[in-house]
């Protein structure tokens, strides 16, 4: 069953989005996959874990518990020192699960998880593919070179590049042409951002068969 990390290029890029819409595609074509955030930073509203859940519409037993909840909505290593927790690496070693999973980072590639060690390298650890979700507008031809540059720098697996938000089709074609990564799809802004409405809009802009 297939694993993947779910990272972007900055924060509130909509990844959390798109893993809710990844998440419920899989599971209803009959690949089982659970989801995994291991580091929530911030506490407005819900954690990512139950707003997953709320957007894919998927039942508890595959959303797996968090190793960390900060209270802050900051860099890991920042919220973790001011609620009195020291981040252990080991804490953070991936669960054994029997079907797919998917694991959310916190923020980009480059966010501090201790003052020691960048949320990238741990992927490094995890050695599992990396979905990049982007944004499509001004900017993301830098943001998502530079993202993809640290990847590979690391030999860190590319499995592909996710687009979200306001659309610009030369600016996904630019990336893809300089990068050479496969460009996953595009998930566009929703009026109504609901089970139905990611459903609808995965199946249109995203060929299931690129992640199974």
């Amino acid at each position: 069953m297939r694993k993947f990390i779910i990272t972007g290029t900055d924060t509130e890029i909509g990844k959390t989005t798109f893993s809710a819409a990844l998440l419920q595609a899989m599971n209803k074509a009959g690949h089982a996959t659970s989801y995994w955030k291991p580091v929530q930073s911030g506490l407005d509203g819900m954690v990512d874990t139950r707003t997953v859940q709320k957007l894919s519409g998927l039942g508890d037993e595959i959303f797996l518990e968090e190793a960390y909840v900060l209270s802050e909505p900051l860099s890991p290593h920042k919220s973790a020192e001011i609620d009195g927790v020291e981040i252990d690496l080991d804490r953070l070693n991936l669960p054994e699960t029997e079907g797919g999973l998917l694991v959310e980072g916190a923020g980009g590639l480059m966010v501090p998880l201790t003052r020691k060690a960048l949320f990238v390298n741990q992927f490094k650890r995890w050695d599992l593919p990396v979905i990049l979700c982007a944004r499509a507008g001004l900017g993301t031809i830098n943001h998502t070179l530079l993202s993809l540059e640290a990847l590979w720098s690391r030999k860190i697996p590319v499995h592909g590049l996710v687009f979200i938000g306001e659309g610009n089709p030369d600016n996904i074609a630019t990336i893809a042409q300089l990068s050479g990564e496969k460009v996953l799809g595009w998930l566009p802004q929703l009026e109504e951002v609901n089970a139905q409405s990611l459903s609808a809009a995965f199946q249109k802009n995203f060929d299931i068969h690129d992640f199974v």
